[in-house]
């Protein structure tokens, strides 16, 4: 079992990089598994198109053996398919399984998980959602790496792996062919985060508008956000937030923002925090990359227009907060998703 868990946890120590194709993702399900998380999965990347409408990735259920899985609701479902997938497989993703993950601890995977995930050894990557993050840090995959689970089992977690860095507080943690995320709701996040390392912001955000919802929560945003009991006459900073997104190339102020919302300048930043987890410049900053993510992919311009247009004043700017969020530049960026330089660069 630890030279298993040894050899699985090397062989997917590597940086997965952007590709293109269509690939296999191969979702390994077990009793107990949550029919909502499998459901995403199958749903979101199903529906990722390329400009031509064909489909860009093949999701596949496999289990320990092929036939029927319970679920933790009062139905099962049948895999087609056994372990032997993972082989072949672009991505594996483990679901959560309310039957045996919490008791799991380092190098006790039970046999036929272990020589499952043994199998999964030369995929580009593998990834959890929920308490599926227990079945990677068993295996070892996650020893001296930074992940999270759901917020009601992160303590657990911590102190059942302690060579494991445990972020209660996030959505999912990318650390390049190892990817954790948060409860149900964040698998979304994880999945559109996946199809958009792929294929680009464009594509995911095609999934997202299919399946409605959220194009792109960061990976850092707050999973959980406790708040009192919101009185009915609340006022959201929904519509501050709607008309930024109309103005990315302007230099707007927190001020400004306060204003549309009709609050102070305090009560508007806490409550913006309470609403999205995020302050109102990290909030900014995230969607004017996001804006030229998507000007990278669809337009020529050169980097310095990009950069006035997403309100980042300058190329250098850009450049910078590229490199801060994604950890390359815009020129790499375009030339990932649209296969070549443009000018300006």
């Amino acid at each position: 079992m630890a030279r298993m868990c040894k050899y699985l946890a090397m062989a997917t120590r590597r940086t997965a990089k952007p590709e293109t194709g269509r690939r296999t993702i191969a979702v390994l399900v077990r009793d107990g598994v949550l029919p909502m998380e499998l459901g995403l999965v199958h749903q979101l990347f199903g529906s990722a198109r390329d400009p031509a409408g064909a489909p860009l990735y093949t999701p596949l259920t496999c289990a320990m053996r092929p036939g029927m899985v319970d679920t933790d609701a009062d139905f099962p479902i049948r895999a087609p398919h056994g372990p032997e997938v993972l082989a072949t497989a672009d991505t594996v993703l483990v679901p959560a399984s309310h039957h045996e993950d919490e008791s799991l601890r380092p190098g006790q995977l039970p046999a036929p998980l272990a020589e499952a995930l043994a199998l999964a050894a030369s995929a580009r990557r593998i990834a959890s959602i929920c308490t599926g993050a227990f079945v990677l840090a068993a295996a070892g995959l996650l020893d001296g790496r930074r992940a999270t689970t759901h917020w009601l089992s992160a303590d657990l977690f911590a102190r059942a792996f302690p060579a494991v860095t445990v972020d209660p507080d996030v959505l999912y943690v990318d650390e390049g062919a190892v990817l954790t995320s948060a409860g149900e709701a964040a698998g979304v996040d994880l999945c559109l985060h996946l199809i958009r390392r792929d294929h680009g912001a464009a594509v995911a955000a095609a999934v997202a508008r299919r399946t409605v919802v959220p194009p792109h929560r960061e990976g850092g945003q707050a999973q959980y956000i406790q708040r009192p009991v919101t009185e009915p006459a609340l006022t959201s900073t929904g519509p501050a937030r709607a008309w930024a997104l109309t103005r990315l190339g302007e230099p707007l102020t927190l001020a400004e923002l306060a204003a549309q919302a009709s609050m102070s300048v305090r009560t508007f930043s806490r409550r913006f925090r309470d609403e999205t987890g995020l302050t109102p410049v990290q909030w900014l900053t995230q969607r004017r990359v996001d804006r030229a993510r998507q000007l990278l992919e669809e337009t020529d311009h050169t980097v310095d227009r990009i950069a006035a247009e997403c309100g980042f004043g300058t190329g250098a700017s850009l450049r910078a907060h590229f490199q801060a969020g994604l950890g390359v530049s815009p020129g790499a960026y375009r030339a990932t998703f649209r296969g070549r330089l443009s000018s300006g660069e």
